[in-house]
């Protein structure tokens, strides 16, 4: 880096990471934000702790009407999407509870879940999707039992780029008395979700990806009639005489200083989500996906995972290339291409055995909103480079 600038420009390609560039009102509003309402929210009556605690509301105002949520104090603001998950498994869990899962969901949903089993004695069932990530529901509705208290599903898998079909989950969910828990982590921001349509009944998602804001950020929506043991006990500002962490909401699960200048960059970026419509930037991200595809395609000994190209997915990409370690392929894209990618196992094994990858892993390009036609045709020009080079060597 030289300054603020890079030393080259950086063809970026790991927005199911973090998404990257951001708009440019999220840093205005993060600057303004530590310039007007640096103070701590709801922890005093002086006029900077009033605009503090105005940054929260207005954020957790546009993450309601973004999903659909009646009440934005059901929103409880959290570090990221593992963080989120770790909430609502670890509050709603009690020992002997039955969870269905899915293969393909991320280890910041299986390894609370296998520490759980370890320490509640909690039971989990997890539902393989075939080698392309794509679930069977009649595979899902036989994993559940009359003790089956939570469904866990990840919206969209950060592997395969499969959308999974959470409306009809949320049927099922119903249908048995269980609740639903939706990781949202590749989905917030770019796929319609509505939590009183789709059956939802606890959303975690991220404010770093598809939301636009900045990492340190993201949210837990929890149904109105569910009451979580809160993850964290402490200091909310509000109900201090008492020893017991208060029952109203948000503060019942917001313990200690919030990230106001983050939410202020998320709330930024929720509203640029807001007036683009994920419509738009879904098409848009899909339109680059297929092309992305179509031109992998054409290089010689590569192997797309997940669905088809004319499957409805989102945004990732994940491949091999016949010959090269997936770790290389990334290296070279990096340092002799300067386009960001991600390889290895993208904290999902299961999903990786789905597909016949453990032992490789793959190769991850992730388009985002602000990816241009000319960067998706650097990127198959580069793997096609290498494909050359590998075979020549």
């Amino acid at each position: 880096m030289k300054g603020n600038k890079m030393d080259k420009p950086i063809i970026y390609m790991d927005n199911a990471a973090t998404s990257w560039p951001k708009p440019p009102q999220v840093m205005e509003a993060m600057e303004r934000s530590m310039r007007e309402a640096a103070a701590n929210p709801g922890r005093g009556g002086h006029e900077m702790s009033v605009r503090a605690s105005r940054v929260l509301f207005e954020g957790r105002k546009a993450l309601a009407k973004l999903f659909r949520i009646a009440n934005p104090n059901d929103i409880a603001f959290t570090l990221n999407t593992t963080h989120a998950l770790n909430m609502a498994l670890t509050g709603m869990l009690r020992p002997g509870d039955h969870v269905v899962t899915t293969s393909v969901e991320h280890n910041s949903v299986r390894r609370p879940l296998e520490a759980l089993k370890r320490k509640l004695g909690i039971k989990v069932t997890y539902v393989a999707t075939d080698a392309r990530g794509v679930l069977d529901l009649n595979k899902l509705r036989d994993a559940v039992r009359p003790d089956t208290r939570l469904i866990v599903a990840g919206h969209s898998s950060n592997l395969f780029g499969t959308i999974l079909p959470i409306g009809e989950i949320g049927a099922i969910a119903r249908k048995h008395g269980a609740k639903l828990l939706v990781d949202a982590a590749q989905s917030a921001g770019v796929l319609e979700i509505d939590v009183g349509a789709m059956g939802i009944d606890l959303l975690a998602f991220p404010g770093h990806k598809g939301l636009l804001g900045p990492q340190g950020t993201g949210g837990l929506y929890i149904h109105p009639e569910l009451d979580l043991e809160p993850l964290m006990q402490g200091g909310t500002g509000s109900r201090s005489e008492s020893p017991e962490q208060p029952a109203v909401r948000p503060d019942r699960y917001e313990a200690g200083t919030p990230n106001t200048v983050g939410i202020a960059g998320l709330a930024a970026g929720v509203r640029f989500v807001l007036e683009e419509t994920t419509a738009r930037i879904h098409a848009r991200e899909l339109a680059l996906t297929r092309q992305l595809m179509e031109g992998l395609q054409s290089v010689p000994g590569v192997t797309l995972l997940g669905p088809d190209i004319h499957t409805e997915r989102t945004a990732i990409v994940s491949f091999l290339l016949e010959g090269a370690d997936p770790s290389e392929v990334a290296f070279l894209l990096d340092r002799q291409f300067g386009i960001a990618v991600r390889a290895g196992f993208h904290c999902t094994p299961l999903g990786h055995e789905s597909a016949g990858t453990l032992e490789t892993g793959a190769v991850r390009a992730s388009p985002g909103y602000f990816t241009t036609e000319s960067e998706i045709v650097s990127l198959v020009d580069a793997v096609n480079q290498i494909s050359v080079m590998l075979r020549n060597k």
